[in-house]
């Protein structure tokens, strides 16, 4: 592995100070930790999401899908390659597929398969259908699954899916081009929801539908033609439940969601959170829940909560007014500390990953990274900061060296140690 002599060879724009800010907004300076680009252009490299295994169990090689284009929305005809970074071989990038399903946000769902050494998995089209494909680095073999993935199961038996097309239309930047909604005029459709996948036998099984969850409990702020979806699925620690956020649309703009949660096969449906208020998360357990929401305990603003899994599971807020209320959450093994981001800020719009003490409510941000104005809206570039298996480094997608959207690595060793 790098020693952190060659992290500093990197200059980062801002990289003079970190604040360490506690709950009385006190602040103290430090140097922020070492980082470095691990890809490069003048091809655009990203992971996507900040609930997916990106590191193999070694912690020496690092998954990233590679483009040549930025800024516009994806279609049938872009294809994306899937490789890794060996971070034992001067960063090399290692080409190991291609994918025809993607978005900017999510990628391709790309993954270290749980339970294995070398095995990784990843979602593709053939023709008018998604598939995955599950291949072993090493070896090379690889098999496809006759239906797309979305969250790995903690084994890496089975994983849960939704319907990307519907996804497509109803919130762009989270669905794939090249299958479209086949029940677009139907706003709660019992054909369309959550699907079970034996990634043993590619059996897929749908074991939740949008119908099934709109008639559970109730839809706040209810209005006539509001168009739902399901999406964003989560495995808990131990496999034995799963979270889904439950959107609907307005025809005039704007949307709400509720948290719910279910066991592996669709049963024991839970609304976590039903005040239309939900939005990123992370189980801290098997049994509690970290998400961001608002109105609850008497606050008004967006902050993080943690909840219970049951329905309407509020327990307490976790860092008001220090841990960020709007970025993408993970808990350090251990649980004494949260990894978070910021969506861009200031004029500069410095995105800020940071770590944050529960212990001691303080929070210790890893850097300021400016990201230019253009990466807005679907194809913006957010941090997603991933965690290595030894939660001794953070890696995050930016594109604030100049060379477009590339994947960064931090160590944050000196810190949580």
């Amino acid at each position: 592995m790098h020693n952190r002599r060659e992290f500093l060879k990197v200059g980062v724009a801002g990289l003079a100070f970190a604040a360490v800010r506690s709950g009385s907004a006190e602040k103290d300076a430090s140097t922020f930790p070492p980082v470095r680009a691990i890809t490069r252009g003048p091809k655009h490299h990203w992971f996507g999401y900040y609930d997916k295994l990106q590191f193999d169990p070694t912690g020496r090689f690092v998954l990233g899908m590679e483009v040549d284009f930025e800024h516009r929305s994806p279609t049938p005809e872009d294809v994306i390659k899937i490789g890794m970074v060996d971070l034992q071989d001067g960063d090399k990038w290692i080409e190991l597929g291609e994918s025809r399903a993607w978005c900017w946000q999510q990628g391709c769902m790309l993954q270290w398969l749980p339970g294995t050494k070398s095995k990784i998995i990843w979602n593709d089209r053939e023709g008018d259908r998604f598939v995955a494909h599950i291949l072993d680095v090493e070896t090379k073999q690889r098999r496809t699954i006759p239906s797309s993935i979305y969250c790995v199961s903690p084994d890496g038996k089975s994983a849960v899916t939704i319907d990307f097309g519907r996804i497509h239309m109803c919130r762009p930047g989270y669905g794939y081009a090249g299958v479209p909604d086949r029940y677009g005029e139907d706003l709660a459709p019992k054909e369309s929801g959550i699907f079970h996948v034996n990634l043993e036998t590619g059996e897929s099984k749908l074991i939740i539908s949008v119908a099934d969850v709109v008639k559970i409990g109730t839809i706040p702020n209810e209005k006539p033609r509001i168009k739902h979806h399901l999406y964003h699925l989560l495995y808990n620690t131990d496999g034995s439940r799963f979270i889904a956020l439950h959107r609907w649309n307005y025809i005039d703009g704007g949307r709400l969601t509720r948290m719910i949660t279910a066991t592996p096969d669709g049963s024991d449906i839970r609304v976590v959170i039903p005040n239309g208020h939900a939005s990123h998360f992370i189980w801290r357990d098997a049994t509690h829940i970290l998400s961001q929401s608002k109105d609850w305990l008497g606050e008004t603003e967006w902050g993080n909560f943690l909840f219970e899994d049951r329905d309407s599971g509020i327990v307490e807020q976790v860092g008001k007014g220090v841990l960020d209320g709007y970025g993408h959450i993970s808990y350090l093994p251990g649980n004494e500390w949260i990894l978070n981001d910021t969506y861009p800020k200031g004029a500069e719009r410095f995105q800020i990953p940071h770590l944050y003490h529960i212990k001691t409510n303080k929070r210790i941000d890893l850097g300021n990274f400016s990201v230019p104005t253009e990466y807005t809206g679907e194809w913006r570039c957010d941090g997603h900061p991933r965690l290595s298996p030894d939660a001794r480094y953070v890696c995050f997608d930016s594109p604030h060296n100049g060379e477009g959207r590339q994947m960064h690595l931090i160590d944050i060793s000196g810190i949580t140690a």
